[in-house]
């Protein structure tokens, strides 16, 4: 169940601190949230990064207790970075972060594997209530929005949430303007599987052709949704 709690007070649990990862393109953001948490002495902070893939990549070394995830970063977009570190059942809780209030967004983020999200432009205590609610075994929403924003009974209105994951991953390629061949050879599928992907993909988009799809993901704000190798 998601729900919007009350300040945080104590965050670790333990006599031994949180340990955290910082993931933002924007330096300025990231230094300072880690300066804010600097001044507790129940979180520590493992690493730093400004891409999504150094993110996964550091979540899956580090075993980070929880990483903080902008949503839009180059190499690899905060999205597929939840859903990278859930395929590995990596334990770590995940908290997006981002000026988006797009509520299909944000929903497929938590379907995905989010544990939290919180916006930019909220206070910095949001960060430590999020982190001791999700402890408990909560999902946390930031107060600054609905709880029905993310309700997954809700009617999807986005036609991007009806892809399966590999329609989704090829609507990613696709998007970045790789060529159907490269896309086939990258996913060990044959060019007419990839044909077979994005004829399916435009019919549940509704959407013809690729200058379509391009335009599509810039208006949700997902045209930088490049995928590992």
């Amino acid at each position: 169940m998601i729900q919007q709690p009350g300040t945080a007070q104590n965050l670790a649990h333990g006599t031994a601190p949180i340990t955290l990862i910082l993931a933002d393109d924007h330096g300025i953001v990231r230094e300072g949230i880690a300066a804010f948490c600097a001044s507790r002495n129940d979180i520590q902070i493992l690493a730093q990064c400004s891409d999504g893939q150094e993110a996964a990549d550091l979540i899956q070394n580090l075993k980070p207790d929880f990483a903080v995830l902008d949503l839009n970063m180059p190499k690899l977009h905060g999205l597929e970075v939840i859903r990278k570190v859930r395929q590995l059942k990596l334990t770590t809780k995940l908290i997006v972060l981002s000026i988006s209030r797009d509520e299909n967004v944000i929903r497929e983020l938590f379907r995905s594997g989010a544990n939290g999200y919180l916006l930019k432009d909220g206070p910095a205590r949001h960060l430590f209530d999020a982190i001791t609610y999700i402890q408990d075994g909560g999902q946390y929403l930031t107060p600054l929005l609905r709880r029905e924003t993310i309700d997954n009974k809700k009617e999807l209105k986005d036609p991007l949430m009806l892809l399966s994951k590999r329609e989704y991953e090829v609507f990613s390629f696709l998007v970045d303007g790789m060529r159907p061949k490269d896309i086939a050879q990258l996913l060990a599928i044959s060019p007419k599987t990839v044909d077979t992907y994005r004829a399916n993909i435009m019919r549940k988009l509704e959407i013809d052709g690729i200058a379509g799809l391009v335009r599509f993901a810039i208006q949700r704000n997902l045209q930088t949704l490049g995928l590992p190798n």
